[in-house]
């Protein structure tokens, strides 16, 4: 993991009863993220996420009885924390197409800093397996639902001409996981934050927003 991992804030959380049992809980969830980004989700095994995490076969076994259940908790988890962050950017925001701007910019702020969580996101859930895969796809669904409701607040404004909201955002969102999956896959991969101006340009374009004065 590197220093920035844990730089802004992104940190997966629990409400339970017993402050020992969130803490544990927690730390297991965390050593997950670590464990299933760097092995993968079928070379992990429960021995990996025990030593990771400093505790017993038991002890994962007490909070999450397969390693299925495990690897779901984690990514609803993070799917979870990563739309808290994104909502949070966009009642910020000062517009409907501000707003699908600024979502597109935290995602990429927040993979910049925990590119763990991206590989976990986007590279991990696909080879772990169908029930896995069939999540991610909700999850991304999810998104671009939250895409799709700020064009359509655009074209309700008059802010964009009349567009297919539904593909404009299944693209935004296509584009966007392309670049972060690629820059998770490189062996040297360079600063993310760096193709966001070129990333902004090409989309806004897409739905006929020239210059930036038009924002």
């Amino acid at each position: 993991m590197r220093k920035t991992d844990r730089s802004v804030g992104f940190e997966m959380s629990e409400s339970m009863a017993d402050p020992r049992a969130d803490s544990r809980r927690t730390a297991i969830l965390e050593a997950a993220l670590r464990v299933f980004s760097r092995f993968g989700y079928h070379l992990t095994s429960i021995d990996h996420l025990a030593a990771a995490a400093q505790t017993s076969k038991g002890g994962i076994y007490f909070h999450f009885p397969s390693k299925q259940a495990l690897f779901l908790a984690l990514l609803d988890r993070a799917a979870s924390q990563l739309r808290a962050r994104v909502e949070a950017a966009m009642v910020a925001a000062p517009d409907p197409v501000a707003k699908a701007d600024a979502a597109l910019r935290t995602v990429l702020h927040v993979f910049a800093a925990h590119r763990d969580l991206a590989r976990l996101l986007l590279v991990e859930t696909l080879g772990a397996g169908r029930e896995f895969h069939q999540r991610r796809l909700q999850l991304q669904d999810e998104f671009v639902s939250l895409i799709r409701q700020q064009l359509d607040a655009a074209v309700a404004a008059g802010s964009i001409s009349p567009l297919d909201t539904a593909l404009a955002a299944r693209v935004w969102f296509g584009a966007l996981n392309e670049v972060v999956t690629a820059w998770v896959l490189a062996e040297r991969p360079g600063t993310l934050e760096e193709v966001y101006p070129t990333l902004r340009s090409l989309l806004l374009r897409s739905i006929g927003m020239l210059t930036e004065a038009q924002l």
